[in-house]
């Protein structure tokens, strides 16, 4: 499996081979450069790719899974205007959702957070900020975001978020060594809406309907509009295909909350 750990090892072996073999024979700068680049690219992708677990194992989908069951995920909110909505369509289907907040919105909208945990769902830790320079944090930094919002949201709920997903999904070696400290489990996906980028709500309908398998983990956003009316799309295939829509831990057995 390519990760982080693996890929170093393997281009400081070569590094060191190169380096050596360029003592007795004539090497182009080229091959060295070539060989950072490489690597470059690779940690790139997999650092933008939260399914390749590159940094750190997150719970991306559940393969294999013997239960026609998929977990549906909301980022960004909670919204005063959008979150509703969902909610209210959750209910009419008699759906469950996965809930990942930004503190400074829950901290706005404590009345949403208990509506959402009252009615059986599941909320999860997406920073503080969602900064879009959250990628450059260092571990420090990182660490103070998720608790401030799990402190933010414990003050509402009086429980401790242990679900995490970082802000678009990217991961790196600072968030691994906060992970490590907050102890959260790292929630990823399988299925990609893109519903804050296209217009078209059947493009976004198909692109999840697609590939759409048992254990399946797909990523929307309460806080668009365009998401209302392609979820309600969504849980009418949902029904019509005897799928049953869960939480993050009921799918994956594992506790959501310390």
């Amino acid at each position: 499996m390519l990760n982080f750990k693996n890929i170093n090892g393997i281009t400081l072996a070569l590094f060191v081979s190169l380096l050596i073999f360029s003592f007795f024979f004539y090497t182009s700068i080229f091959v060295f450069i070539t060989l950072f680049i490489l690597w470059f690219t690779i940690t790139i992708i997999g650092s933008f790719n939260i399914g390749w677990n590159y940094h750190l194992q997150a719970f991306n989908s559940k393969k294999n899974h013997s239960k026609r069951e998929v977990a549906i995920t909301f980022d960004d909110g909670p919204n005063k205007e959008f979150t509703p909505q969902i909610l209210a369509l959750l209910k009419r289907h008699q759906a469950k959702g996965t809930f990942f907040f930004i503190g400074k919105h829950a901290e706005q909208q404590p009345k949403l957070v208990q509506q959402i945990i009252a009615e059986g769902h599941t909320i999860g830790n997406h920073t503080f900020s969602h900064s879009n320079v959250f990628d450059f944090y260092g571990k420090q930094k990182v660490i103070t975001e998720i608790e401030n919002t799990n402190t933010t949201v414990a003050s509402i709920i009086n429980k401790e978020m242990k679900l995490f997903r970082p802000p678009y999904g990217v991961t790196n070696p600072a968030i691994t060594k906060a992970i490590k400290h907050t102890k959260h489990h790292v929630i990823g996906w399988n299925i990609r809406s893109l519903d804050t980028v296209k217009k078209d709500e059947k493009e976004i309908l198909n692109r999840i309907t697609k590939n759409l398998n048992p254990g399946a983990v797909i990523l929307l956003h309460d806080s668009q509009e365009i998401t209302v009316r392609v979820l309600e799309q969504l849980l009418l295939f949902l029904q019509e295909n005897n799928y049953q829509s869960v939480t993050i831990d009921t799918l994956y057995n594992i506790k959501a909350y310390a």
